[in-house]
């Protein structure tokens, strides 16, 4: 990938296993053979044109990596891991079984999973898209062993002395004397009693991957997993070994290093601040060292750690899911004034421009859904609002312009609104876009259809010099309520860039449209090198409708008039001369 091309990029996250399965069986606790999984094979070039269409400059490809699951392949010696340690017949992506290798799940010809992953890498290219995928270095699964790994590489724990509780030359954390204790919830799972299998086995027991230094973990506890150790007693007050660097920190380096070197593009650190900052301070920079354009992205939910994981750890971008995010959905239910958006960027303190965006991904409700919005439509307000603000990066999670549901339960996902990342089972909505291979939207609705054209326009908007590198102002100190404008419904700014204005206005309000007089403020004027001139037209370039501002000779006096339809958004290109 160019340089420029990492200057904002604009992220689709998807799961192979998910993306490209056309099997539209989804037996609850399914298996492969009954509910199908996507293959990396068929994610084609004209797949990938496809999505590049959109406005998509990355893909996030979630799901890469070997991880504990049900499902054997024993032609291939691959054994399938105790199911009381799985989650989900498939199971989760983020319980890695084996660093060095692609999932079995995402192949065709098994054997040869690695150079379809090489393949994918190139075809992306190729597409001129970049590609990011999973660091997961908090936690492995408890079944962790690497059949894959290089020549000289020790496997994590095989040295570890499990008579001690805490070593810095161990990587994972014991319960000496302990034997694990799993959640009696597990042995009523469906897949866990036709199973047959003998109980998981654990002596001494390890530490869980969230946190719990406990041999009895909860149902709610990452059970399937176990923590990593990066030299941090913390049952000793959290006192830190870093000197000499603790052996986890060589393991990880190599890990990063090894997928970095398959000409990937970035990575996305999966729970970021549940490591030590100053293990990212060491390692990111001997990776960009040698793969200077590569990028990180740190899942992060401290707002108060943000300039520590930017300034001490050195990633590129954050999740602005503890602040953006949560605001914008309290101001799509009503809880709070759209006013309130402001706050949020302003407790920023300057760090927007490190900020990834979103409304959707793995771990959160599809928008469509009862339990978030309810429709696909009252996202696009708070959508453009993301995507536009300020020079951050954004993303959207596969189906999320197709309108996907993520309705109904799928094994061990419950019926949360989420689209299950445990089951094997497919994306009804998202299938209406692949139109039996052609990826073209032929199987919309009228409803999919509107949803995806915004989507594409506003994606695609992103990459428009005035919005990667121009300047914003929010106009809502200047813009009192009124007859005329109303903060609870309404957000406005401004994005400039020599000489170039646009105008963002997004309505939140989801049953009627809204008449605005918007007032620009004299600083900003001169700010933009518009002062003294007059605005002689503004029209809308995301809507795709004819929209034109209007009262443009009352700008400097009254300020324009805009209609905004409900829950929509519009962007006016203003356009300035010199009055006579």
């Amino acid at each position: 990938m160019k340089k420029e091309n990492l200057n904002r990029p604009v992220i689709y996250q998807l799961l192979p296993r998910l993306f490209s399965n056309t099997n539209r069986n989804n037996k609850k606790y399914g298996t492969l053979a009954e509910n199908g999984s996507g293959k990396l094979n068929h994610i084609t070039k004209h797949v990938l044109h496809q999505i590049r269409k959109q406005g998509i400059s990355h893909i996030w490809f979630t799901g890469l990596i070997e991880h504990a699951s049900c499902t054997a392949y024993p032609q291939h010696h691959i054994e399938s891991d105790n199911p009381q340690v799985v989650k989900g017949i498939a199971g989760s992506p983020y319980a890695i079984r084996d660093y060095y290798d692609i999932d079995p799940d995402l192949a065709e010809n098994i054997p040869s999973r690695m150079a379809e992953f090489d393949s994918l890498v190139k075809r992306c290219h190729e597409m001129k898209l970049g590609v990011i995928m999973d660091f997961v270095p908090n936690h492995v699964a408890r079944s962790y062993h690497s059949d894959s790994k290089p020549g000289g590489v020790d496997d994590l724990g095989e040295k570890d002395d499990k008579e001690k509780a805490f070593s810095p030359t161990n990587n994972f954390y014991y319960l000496p004397g302990e034997e694990l204790v799993l959640p009696e919830q597990l042995k009523q799972l469906p897949y866990v009693t036709a199973s047959g299998r003998e109980p998981y086995h654990e002596f001494p027991a390890k530490a869980t991957g969230n946190d719990r230094f406990t041999a009895r973990p909860d149902i709610t506890d990452w059970y399937e997993t176990v923590k990593l150790n990066y030299g941090i007693d913390y049952l000793n007050h959290g006192k830190k070994h870093f000197d000499p660097i603790p052996d986890t920190w060589f393991k990880m380096r190599d890990i990063l290093l090894f997928w970095a070197s398959r000409d990937i593009d970035g990575f996305r650190c999966d729970m970021a601040e549940m490591v030590p900052v100053e293990f990212w301070n060491w390692v990111i920079p001997r990776v960009k060292e040698k793969f200077p354009e590569i990028i990180f992205i740190a899942e992060i939910y401290n707002p108060e750690a943000y300039r520590l994981y930017i300034e001490e750890g050195r990633f590129d971008f954050l999740y602005d899911k503890v602040g953006l995010y949560d605001t914008l959905r309290m101001v799509m239910a009503g809880n709070v004034p759209a006013r309130h958006i402001t706050h949020e960027w302003q407790k920023l303190d300057g760090l927007d421009p490190y900020m990834l965006r979103f409304l959707e991904n793995h771990d959160e409700q599809r928008i469509t859904s009862q339990q978030f919005a309810g429709s696909a439509r009252a996202g696009w307000p708070a959508m453009a609002v993301s995507a536009l603000m300020n020079k951050g990066s954004v993303m959207i999670y596969s189906g999320q312009e197709s309108a996907e549901l993520g309705s109904g339960e799928t094994g061990f996902s419950s019926d949360d609104s989420r689209t299950s990342i445990f089951d094997y089972c497919h994306m009804p909505m998202h299938l209406n876009w692949v139109n039996n291979g052609k990826y073209d939207g032929g199987g919309f609705n009228e409803d999919q259809k509107m949803n995806f054209r915004f989507y594409t326009r506003l994606l695609n908007l992103c990459h428009h010099e005035v919005f990667r590198k121009g300047s914003f102002y929010d106009l809502m100190w200047f813009n009192e309520d009124g007859e005329f404008f109303n903060g609870n419904y309404t957000y406005t700014f401004v994005r400039y860039y020599k000489g170039q204005t646009f105008l963002v206005v997004a309505n939140f309000n989801a049953e009627d449209s809204v008449k605005l007089k918007i007032k620009f403020p004299p600083d900003l004027l001169k700010l933009m090198g518009q002062e003294g001139n007059q605005l002689i037209s503004g029209k809308d370039i995301l809507s795709g409708q004819k929209k034109q501002i209007r009262d443009v000779d009352k700008f400097s006096e009254t300020g324009i008039t805009v209609v905004i339809e409900r829950s929509s958004a519009c962007v006016f290109h203003l356009k300035f001369k010199m009055k006579n």
